[in-house]
């Protein structure tokens, strides 16, 4: 049986290369069925909350700074 791998410890570029490609064709297509899933008020709830607290931090250093 012939050896079609070439020697031990060689890696094959062109075969990474390959499965690099298909990993990448497959990435966008799980990427765009998420956000279609969590479309719902989730992403914007942790926006709010977000804004929230960096607005108490910038308040409570402001009342340290001054006070």
């Amino acid at each position: 049986m012939a050896n079609t791998q070439g020697p031990q410890g060689t890696n094959d570029p062109a075969g990474s290369t390959q499965m690099f490609r298909a990993f990448v064709d497959d990435a966008p297509q799980s990427r765009q069925a998420a956000p279609a899933a969590a479309s719902s008020s989730g992403p914007r709830v942790g926006l709010i909350v977000g804004i929230v607290a960096a607005v108490i931090v910038v308040a409570a250093v402001a009342w340290l700074a001054l006070g």
